[in-house]
């Protein structure tokens, strides 16, 4: 038998609320038989949606709750006033009591991130968590991380985003050994900053369960060149949101295009089936979930606009981080690596910069 997967999914959150979280979660439930679900909102709202959906009623419960996160409020005021009453909150704390594997959201990025990290604490050895996010490209998915978490980070977060990227790689791809590379300016070995340059030097010497190839260029992303890329939170929320407002404008310029006379629009018939292809590819909801990696349990943020596609591909990654013990295999490469004579070097390294600024 199937063990269950138990999930905890804060419903209320994001822009279209219940009706696209739980239409997700159900989804879901047909793809993977063996989940269970934790729902935290208001319970009037949940249990008037689930008389629409017999088989995720039969297969959650409720926890109500009054309180949901605003999507503008600053994170220190969201722990303020949302700690242990709302259901961002109690999502995340119903993880770290082991009630559910995992926890999944569209609410306030910030404040879903203060809250994880002091309800859950990070692990051993890992003082910055990272947001991971799986990014499409022309021969399949690449993980980046971070994508807004820190916007500055030295040599030793950078070696930890690797390992921890590179453990998801694995965990949700099954790639046995990672290809990794660190986002920068070029690909030749002097560019870059001093903290760029010595975490390529440790990847380089580390004996870990990864393949690290270099720098990595901004257009070396979609082109695949990695499994997993490591940047800084600023440089890579910039990259993620301009990658995305690129698709947003490719597809409004064809969509203008085949529809500019009669001859397009004929073209358009012809084309359609491979168009359709492309548009999925390029669907953010198809690649939904920001994870937040370094945790002591599974967080998983989803889009804010996310519809039920969104949240369904948001559930069934947490599913599969959940099943492949994501946070063990994570402790387990920290374990080694910091067991290695080397890990000083970063150490000193980073100590170094620091007081240098």
């Amino acid at each position: 038998m199937t063990e269950k997967i138990v999930i905890a999914l804060d419903v209320m959150s994001g822009e279209s609320g219940a009706e696209a979280s739980l239409s997700g979660a159900n989804i879901s439930l047909e793809r993977n038989g063996n989940l269970y679900f934790h729902l935290f909102g208001d319970q009037a709202t949940i249990e008037q949606h689930l008389t629409k959906l017999p088989k995720l009623s039969a297969n959650s419960q409720i926890q109500h709750s009054d309180f949901v996160v605003p999507m503008d409020m600053k994170p220190r005021q969201a722990l303020r006033k949302g700690r242990k009453v709302s259901s961002m909150w109690q999502a995340i704390n119903s993880v770290q009591e082991n009630h559910a594997g995992g926890a999944v959201s569209a609410g306030n990025t910030g404040a879903l991130m203060a809250m994880a990290t002091i309800c859950l604490r990070t692990l051993r050895r890992i003082d910055r968590t990272a947001i991971a996010a799986i990014w499409p490209t022309r021969i399949g998915e690449t993980i980046v991380l971070d994508m807004g978490a820190n916007l500055h980070v030295s040599a030793e977060n950078l070696i930890d985003f690797g390992f921890m990227g590179a453990a998801m790689s694995r965990v949700i791809f099954g790639i046995k050994t990672p290809k990794v590379g660190i986002l920068n300016i070029g690909e030749e070995e002097i560019k870059g900053n001093e903290d760029l340059k010595t975490a390529a030097t440790i990847f380089r010497e580390a004996k870990m369960p990864l393949e690290y190839i270099g720098f990595v260029e901004g257009d070396g992303i979609s082109k695949g060149l990695a499994d997993v890329v490591v940047t800084e939170g600023f440089a890579g929320n910039i990259a993620l949101k301009t990658a995305e407002g690129t698709a947003r404008q490719i597809s409004q310029l064809l969509k203008d295009a085949f529809n500019s006379n009669w001859r397009s629009k004929l073209a358009y018939l012809l084309l359609a089936p491979s168009l359709k292809i492309m548009r999925q590819k390029m669907d953010p909801n198809n690649s939904n979930g920001g994870v937040f990696l370094g945790l002591r349990g599974i967080v998983v943020k989803c889009h804010g606009s996310s519809n039920a596609l969104g949240f369904a591909h948001a559930i069934d990654l947490t599913a599969r981080m959940i099943k492949n013990d994501l946070v063990n295999e994570i402790r387990k490469d920290l374990d080694i690596f910091y067991k290695d004579p080397m890990s000083e070097e970063i150490k000193a390294t980073s100590i170094s910069s620091e007081v240098g600024k």
